[in-house]
């Protein structure tokens, strides 16, 4: 049996979550998974590009995030875009509805992986949008630096 993947190694990233919005947040929430769903993320087979996190029925629910189907599995198999539940403590849970009920505030996901001990975590982000003058500022500060970076390796 292999080891797990420390905490550097995401199985997915939501790369688009941090150019459309502003995190002010981060949070470290577990996720209630099938066994079909842990296998195929150790499979490395997931998408949370265009998934958001959802407060209803009483906690903070995934919504959106694709986990194809694990193939050995067959018909004891997972649905791919299911709501999965989010596992937060119940004082992160009433701060998050809090924060996210106001105006222009909503909760992503930034990154799924495996902790230390092995088990799927999902680091979710307080975030506000941005507007799009914002986001060609960020365009052009990643330009600037990516220009500077060259100009030090080439002239020293």
């Amino acid at each position: 049996m292999s080891k797990p993947k420390s905490e550097t190694a995401p199985v997915a990233v939501n790369r688009r979550a941090r150019f459309d919005y502003e995190i002010e947040e981060t949070f470290e929430a577990g996720l209630m998974l099938m066994g079909s769903e842990v296998k195929s993320l150790r499979e490395g087979r997931a998408n949370i590009a265009e998934s958001y996190v959802s407060a209803e029925r009483e906690g903070l629910w995934l919504i959106n995030a694709d986990i194809p189907p694990y193939g050995p599995a067959n018909r004891f198999n997972h649905e791919p875009k299911r709501h999965r539940k989010l596992l937060l403590k119940a004082k992160e849970i009433a701060r998050l509805t809090g924060a996210s009920t106001q105006q222009g505030r909503t909760i992503v996901a930034l990154r799924l992986y495996f902790n230390g001990r092995g088990l799927a975590k999902l680091q979710i982000g307080l975030a506000t949008g941005k507007k799009t003058v914002d986001k060609r500022q960020t365009i052009k500060d990643r330009e600037w630096n990516k220009q500077k970076s060259r100009l030090m390796k080439n002239y020293g």
